[in-house]
């Protein structure tokens, strides 16, 4: 599958394959640079269905790299900064035979004394074909280590579509940021990559580059919409946000209506597990939609979307197999369903139970966003000796305020718009971001 990819770079060398502040890459130099870095394994001696990993943001030399191991057949763990502090676990739970850094001014390569010896890992070798190791985020518990046959993502991006200029949010060592790469490859497409990913960089991103789509997480856009930095560009461009790897909340696409009134939203769905399936939002302003695709099946039992995929992982290194008799995995998310359009409400695992009652967090959150003087809010549950949980609500505040002020505040806002039992009776204050390095809020 990868010489579809490199033959659709030899076949249009002078397309914009990359672009940031640091400089353009056009096809035919990205294929240079896999050639140098097919070179680079080959001195290196990393063999055919070695496990190698790589540290590295998206930048070419990371995009040149990856698609060379993909070459070499090699099973590809990619690492990001958004990690840095998890590198040693990640490589000693995917057993990585080779390291290489892209940290100096010149890549270097350490051989470990690992042995990968997984029948995930020998199925991949028997097959000759490359794999991929992701983590899952563990916002709520720990990292599973998920094994892709890397051939199958890239299937899907054999049919044609339209060339697009897609500003990078998330990494290669995320399901989203291998999906955009493949997919701007595949179609001939642009990816825009931003010096970092504060609300200013990428506003910048979009305007000098022109960025036709973002796709990016409700969390980010609720920090975009506060920070008004799209006032101080030209973001004439945009065409397309697309969100997803958590739910929206509804007070925040409310406020992203009124700023962004000639772009179209449309909410993301997938996982690690299963890849990304096509969704279509009901409307723009809509948190219904329909997902799926030639490629996927769906299901709906007891209120949770299972979902089985001709993408689907091999399975886990360091988990049980999650696939039913039929080949189904559980995501974990509760959805409500209308027809064929359904609408995610959370994790089941971040329900919070208070005295029989299921409360899902981000419906709090999207009321409390509501409040002035609030920057962003966490929703999460405590140990509670009568109800069982109690909710409690961690506040960023815009200003200083004090707690007792915030939580007075906050009953007289809830009490006509949530149900006593929806609001919290626990809050505390904070400083620090309540979100992951992916741009996720932390329920734990």
């Amino acid at each position: 599958m990868i010489e579809f990819f490199l033959n659709k770079m030899r076949r249009h060398p002078e397309n914009e394959v990359i672009v940031s502040f640091h400089g353009s890459v056009q096809c035919g130099q990205l294929l240079m640079l896999i050639e140098r870095f097919t070179r680079f394994l080959l001195e290196k001696s990393v063999p055919i269905g070695a496990v190698v990993s790589f540290d590295g943001d998206y930048s070419a030399e990371s995009l040149a790299l990856f698609l060379a191991l993909a070459k070499n057949k090699n099973i590809i763990v990619p690492l990001s900064k958004d990690s840095r502090h998890q590198f040693v676990e990640f490589r000693d739970i995917a057993a990585t035979e080779f390291d290489i850094s892209l940290s100096g001014k010149e890549p270097s390569c350490t051989v470990t004394d690992r042995s990968a010896q997984n029948e995930l890992y020998d199925q991949l070798r028997r097959n000759q074909r490359p794999g991929l190791v992701l983590f899952s985020s563990g916002s709520t518990g720990k990292s599973k280590a998920i094994v892709q046959d890397l051939n199958k993502l890239m299937q899907k991006f054999e049919t044609p579509r339209k060339p697009l200029r897609m500003v990078i949010f998330l990494q290669l060592d995320h399901i989203g940021g291998v999906n955009s790469l493949l997919y701007s490859l595949a179609n001939c497409g642009t990816v825009i990559v931003a010096d970092d990913r504060s609300p200013e960089k990428v506003c910048q991103a979009i305007a000098d580059f022109k960025g036709e789509v973002l796709p990016t997480s409700p969390t980010f856009l609720n920090l975009l919409t506060l920070s008004k930095a799209y006032e101080n560009y030209d973001l004439s461009s945009l065409k397309l946000i697309t969100y997803g790897t958590e739910p929206m909340q509804e007070s925040t696409l409310k406020r992203l209506q009124s700023v962004f009134t000639q772009v179209q939203f449309q909410q993301t769905y997938g996982l690690s597990e299963v890849g990304i399936l096509r969704s279509k939002s009901r409307s723009s302003d809509s948190l219904w939609m329909k997902v799926g695709g030639d490629e996927f099946v769906t299901k709906i039992v007891n209120g949770t979307l299972w979902v089985k995929s001709d993408s689907a992982m091999l399975g886990y290194l360091n988990a049980p197999s999650p696939f039913d008799d039929e080949g189904f995995i559980d995501t974990g998310d509760m959805v409500e369903q209308d027809g064929e359009w359904i609408r995610i409400h959370g994790r089941k695992s971040e329900i919070i139970n208070v005295g029989g009652f299921k409360v899902f967090p981000a419906e709090v959150e999207s009321v409390l966003l509501e409040m002035e003087n609030v920057e962003d809010v966490v929703v999460y549950g405590q140990e509670h000796p009568i109800t069982g949980k109690v909710l409690a609500a961690k506040f960023k505040l815009i200003a200083p305020e004090p707690l007792r002020a915030v939580k007075a505040r906050m009953l007289s806002f809830c009490k006509d718009k949530l149900k006593s039992y929806k609001i919290p009776g626990k809050i505390s204050l904070t400083e620090d971001a309540i979100y992951n390095e992916r741009f996720k809020r932390m329920r734990r």
